[in-house]
């Protein structure tokens, strides 16, 4: 017996003051289960991610009582921005074992509204190392920026390499209702924006946002649309920058396990959703998982491979560098955009024969990886 992917929500996101945390984890959650066709009243267990504007040490259980549900079963988790998938496959683990009927997965935050620059960067910093890294005045955009310099140097390449990737973000966004970000950008616009911590620039960065998403995970099927959890595989082989093996992250580890879970290879998977905090996230994923050679990521970009009609159709609502990131709910948008393209209701960006789809989410520094593999029922 597999897991059903029953329902999904996803709000836009963007700068939208007003609702605090759990008010989007609520509106995530109505459009989740509007999308199931369940009453709240059939779900049996939540769970839920973390926040950084709104900390608590018991998230599931202020959002279930805020939402008006008193489930059998209710926790939070946390492994930064791998946290949405990591809940889905301890949501079908608990389907699949009979523990529970109906899963609501939720995440949420008013991130760019409810908290100060300076205090999200002082947050995220953390999950440096607190002697060797943290006490230095690093933040996320110079771990990453790191990464990338050692990247660019290896390779022999210039920043322009990397500039393509949120380029095809964006064209991919202004395609994509409720992003934050539409207007189409080129690789002058990245290498002219603001530096942020060298190679990256502002436009290699995805923005801080406000929003939530929300998935449901069933036992059976609640509509003909609802997608089979084929396979899911996790790996964490280090927490902190001074740890990390260029090349052997455990992203590849990760998506080999979901892969040989699903009994499916990259030739079978039509649609991809990878994380991009930066740009360097993506081109480091890719090459990883083996999907492009190492190096090539720009090159394959500008060639067309992860446009939608390429042959690695990626993160075709505009990933975290333009729809958005809201915390564990950014991750959480690039499986909502794979299961709407695999219930073909993309319209004009729809990925042609779309049947089988993989996600992916790291957190920390490439920390945490999780891979998903969804499958239209029957294919």
């Amino acid at each position: 017996m597999s897991a059903l992917l029953s329902g999904v929500g996803l709000t836009a996101f963007g700068k939208q003051p007003g609702p605090d945390s759990v008010e989007w984890q609520c509106a995530a959650a109505d459009l989740a289960l509007a999308d199931a066709g369940l009453d709240p009243l059939e779900i049996d267990t939540v769970i839920t991610g973390y926040s950084t504007v709104s900390p608590h040490l018991m998230p599931a259980n202020v959002f279930a009582e805020r939402f008006g549900l008193r489930p059998a079963t209710a926790f939070g988790m946390n492994v930064g921005g791998a946290t949405g998938l990591a809940m889905l496959a301890n949501a079908a683990r608990l389907v699949e074992a009979k523990s529970a009927t109906h899963v609501l997965v939720v995440a949420g935050e008013n991130r760019a509204t409810g908290q100060s620059r300076e205090a999200s960067t002082r947050t995220l910093a953390q999950v440096g190392h607190p002697t060797y890294e943290v006490p230095l005045g690093a933040n996320i955009p110079a771990y990453y920026a790191l990464l990338a310099s050692q990247y660019l140097w290896s390779h022999g390449l210039g920043p322009e390499a990397l500039a393509e990737l949120p380029v095809q973000m964006r064209a991919h966004a202004s395609r994509r209702l409720g992003a934050q970000f539409q207007k189409p950008i080129t690789v002058a616009d990245v290498l002219a924006s603001k530096p942020i911590a060298e190679p990256l620039r502002l436009l290699d960065c995805c923005p801080v946002s406000d929003g939530g998403a929300a998935f449901v995970i069933s036992r059976a099927a609640t509509s003909d649309r609802s997608l089979t959890i084929a396979g899911t595989g996790q790996a964490h082989r280090h927490q902190h920058l001074s740890a990390l093996e260029p090349g052997s992250t455990g992203a590849g580890t990760a998506a080999q396990r979901a892969l040989a879970e699903a009994d499916v290879t990259w030739e079978d998977v039509d649609v991809f959703g990878i994380y991009d905090s930066f740009s360097i996230t993506l081109a480091l994923l890719v090459e990883e998982l083996g999907l492009v050679p190492p190096g090539r990521a720009g090159a394959y970009v500008r060639a067309g491979a992860f446009e939608v009609d390429g042959r690695f159709p990626t993160n075709t609502h505009g990933g975290l560098m333009s729809y958005g990131h809201c915390g564990v709910g950014g991750g959480m948008a690039h499986l909502v955009e794979v299961a709407t393209q695999l219930r073909h209701e993309r319209g004009a960006s729809q990925v042609a024969g779309c049947d089988v789809g993989y996600v992916h989410a790291d957190g920390g520094v490439l920390s945490a990886h999780v891979g998903v593999v969804l499958r239209r029922r029957g294919r």
